[in-house]
């Protein structure tokens, strides 16, 4: 992502935004923990050429559901991986308040050979 866009996409984040990531990882709070999250996939990270294709959008209410299939490439194997992950978010005043994803790991890790 280019850098004027990542600093328009973090508008969008509500300030005491919480992304309930799971697993170990638990929620994370507020919009520089958001910002991290996405520095974390850019630079340095275990994958490129990554792109994401929504299969479908459901909205009711203040929540949207989405569909998507991720697509990227193993930067050390050069393997390739197509998995199903779907995210959920919470929008108030416009700006996302909180947000949850499932991602298919284990077909990930299957496809990669890891």
């Amino acid at each position: 992502m280019l850098e004027g866009q990542f600093e328009d996409s973090l508008k969008l984040i509500d300030p005491e935004v919480v992304d309930h990531r799971g697993g170990t990882q638990g929620d994370h709070h507020g919009r520089d923990a958001w910002r991290q999250k996405w520095e974390q996939l850019g630079a340095g990270s275990a994958f490129h050429d990554v792109s994401l294709t929504i299969e479908q959008n459901v909205v009711s209410g203040d929540t949207s559901v989405n569909r998507y299939t991720m697509r990227g490439t193993h930067t050390d194997s050069g393997r390739r991986y197509e998995v199903l992950v779907m995210d959920m978010v919470r929008v108030r005043n416009g700006l996302i308040v909180e947000h949850w994803v499932l991602l298919d790991t284990d077909a990930m890790r299957d496809q990669l050979g890891l």
